[in-house]
């Protein structure tokens, strides 16, 4: 699917601006916010769509539906889609011809199985700033400590967002008395805190890392223009290195997801056991080419969702 197939369609469902979206293909909504790439969009109970996610991205807060080939973006006009959400959403790319270029590099019938499996899921373009911090506040926790560490640092220094005009269209996760969510706060806002605040929060030996990578945001010395056009991945992962607490599966993750370094290949636990089971000793992840990110995600998302199930269901 490329961009040009979509059709965007403006609509107002009483005071809310929401966009259709006629002819999405290669999108599964529930795989793209649940493989563990974000961590502030969840599940909306109740829905009157067949699946919907709401969250923060870009100092908005939106739900996205899905109907089949049919996707709703509430709280977003057909200008902030084409400015945001289409990017945001990987809609801008062809995943049919990345599948195939991912194929065309390797006969591996794991790495087929699992392009198969986790069709739908698109590789997310979010805030550089962002993903930097989220990726560090990730190490050594799990997804539901990780979206619980999130909250609470945007809740301490984010902006406000109103999203009454949203009900019936809200995450049960965002549900409080106050309707509203925060935005991802600014790095001075983080630095701000200093490192007591950020303890305050309970991010453990974290703190220390997330306010060195703040105050170098501020003052930098993170040269985001360089990240994004630096011919070479791997020398980007070296420069993200630099800053204190990020290794190379941190650095890795947040070009991946939000710098658009496609051929970042996040080695973790799950993919540590993937190369192993199904590899061969001589794997390089270079071998899979510039979407070598995106076969990453296809890998992750089979081993954890579907071979896993399946041993237990064989057990």
């Amino acid at each position: 699917m490329s961009c040009s197939t979509l059709l965007a369609t403006q609509l107002k469902i009483n005071a809310l601006n929401v966009v259709r979206l006629d002819g999405v293909e290669l999108f599964d909504v529930c795989r793209v916010f649940d493989c563990g790439q974000c961590f502030r969009f969840d599940p909306v109970s109740n829905s009157s769509h067949n699946v919907e996610y709401a969250g923060c991205a870009y100092g908005k807060y939106i739900s996205i539906a899905q109907d089949k080939n049919t996707v709703y973006i509430y709280n977003s006009t057909v200008e902030d889609f084409e400015r945001l959400w289409m990017r945001f959403l990987s809609l801008d790319r062809d995943y049919a011809e990345i599948n195939t270029n991912i194929l065309s590099l390797s006969q591996n019938p794991a790495l087929a199985d699992a392009v198969s499996s986790a069709s739908g899921i698109r590789i997310l373009k979010q805030d550089e700033w962002e993903s930097i911090c989220s990726f560090i506040i990730s190490q050594n926790n799990n997804i539901p400590r990780i979206k619980k560490l999130v909250a609470a640092l945007c809740q301490a220094c984010g902006s406000k967002i109103d999203v009454s005009l949203m009900q019936g269209h809200i995450a049960d996760a965002h549900m409080n008395d106050e309707m509203c969510v925060y935005s991802f706060p600014s790095p001075d806002s983080v630095a701000a805190l200093g490192l007591d605040g950020l303890s305050a929060l309970k991010v453990g030996f974290r703190a220390k890392y997330i306010l060195d990578a703040a105050a170098k945001m501020s003052h930098g010395d993170i040269d985001t223009r360089l990240l994004s056009s630096h011919e070479s991945t791997e020398e980007c992962v070296k420069l993200l290195c630099s800053v204190k607490g990020i290794g190379p599966k941190v650095a890795s993750c947040a070009l991946l997801f939000g710098f658009a370094r496609l051929d970042a290949f996040p080695v973790d636990v799950w993919i540590k056991k993937v190369v192993e089971k199904y590899f061969d000793e001589d794997f390089d992840p270079r071998d899979l080419g510039k979407y070598a990110g995106i076969a990453q995600q296809y890998l992750f998302y089979y081993e954890r969702y579907i071979q896993s199930k399946s041993e237990v269901n064989q057990a």
